[in-house]
């Protein structure tokens, strides 16, 4: 019997396509019938596609936050689109990783203690561990120099436009990765320098549109990476950094402002499809290439840029 996870390809493919319409279609009946503020079974429903969209999102190459900004402004959803839910879903995701990669975090420690107790500096553990501590750097440190023109939602770099653009850059430059890497160099080949650069590309996506786990992958690329490995490292270089980001949102946007009963239906359903959303793509990657994310990433963008120049979303 095929479980979801071992479904084709072609049903997934279809996932990152005709789903948004499922959606917009939903999105389109819950906003015909509020007359003000959503009520409690509204805001269910909204929680818990907005969940959808952040656990698919957030580890494919495509951006959560571009797919969140995008959804919410389309469809008038601005009191779950506001940062404290979304900061605080975001967990959901958190979880997941934590969960999918829990073997290998405990073998990355235990191994890294043992190299530590020997002085053992070349050990695979204590270089990826060493590498993942490293790789976070740029990005907490980028972040805290640019958090007022982050934070700000009338800045030029949280634009509609901007998101669109850096999608569509991203799409290309992860076209260029697939393309010209090599992808000789397996998990047990990374060394704590792969952490370092792949860690300068995350930073890259402080930009709304980037996409952190794109910014990483394509980079991981670059460095001669097989696909599935620059794929798991992306998610094990990426646990801090949004495990660090999220705390640091929840408490200064949504402490004392969430309703619990919502923002767990969004936290349960980010979890669940984030989990899929990591499991389908390690797998799909075993055999396939990324150019099914090159063509997505480009064709959302262009539908922004067109969505602006006819009036149907608003820039700002």
């Amino acid at each position: 019997m095929t479980t979801i996870l071992e479904a084709g390809s072609t049903q997934w493919y279809g996932l990152l396509y005709p789903v948004w319409g499922q959606l917009a279609q939903v999105a389109e009946i819950q906003n015909a019938t509020a007359g003000g503020e959503a009520n409690l079974m509204q805001q269910l429903i909204q929680a818990f596609i907005l969940g959808l969209i952040q656990g698919i999102t957030e580890f494919l190459p495509i951006s959560s936050t571009a797919h969140l900004e995008v959804f919410t402004k389309a469809f008038g959803w601005e009191l779950l689109g506001q940062k404290a839910f979304v900061a605080t879903i975001q967990f959901g995701s958190v979880i997941a990783v934590l969960m999918y990669f829990r073997k290998d975090i405990s073998q990355i420690l235990t191994g890294s203690w043992k190299a530590f107790q020997q002085k053992d500096w070349q050990r695979n553990e204590w270089q990826l561990l060493v590498g993942i501590a490293i790789g976070t750097l740029p990005i907490l440190v980028a972040g805290f120099l640019l958090k007022d023109v982050l934070n700000d939602e009338n800045s030029l770099i949280n634009s509609m436009s901007t998101i669109a653009i850096d999608s569509i850059v991203l799409a290309i430059l992860l076209g260029a990765a697939e393309k010209f890497g090599s992808r000789e160099r397996d998990f047990s080949a990374l060394k704590m320098q792969d952490g370092l650069l792949i860690g300068l590309g995350q930073m890259l996506s402080l930009a709304p549109g980037v996409s952190r786990s794109g910014s990483t992958f394509t980079t991981g690329l670059f460095l001669g990476l097989q696909r599935q490995t620059a794929a798991r490292f992306s998610f094990l270089l990426g646990i801090p950094a949004l495990a660090i980001a999220t705390i640091y949102q929840f408490l200064k946007e949504a402490l004392g402002k969430i309703d619990l009963v919502v923002v767990s239906v969004g936290v349960l359903s980010t979890f669940v499809f984030s989990y899929i959303s990591i499991a389908w793509l390690l797998r799909y990657l075993q055999t396939r290439n990324n150019w099914i994310f090159v063509w997505y990433r480009l064709a959302f963008g262009a539908t922004i840029l067109v969505a602006i120049a006819t009036g149907l979303l608003k820039n700002t």
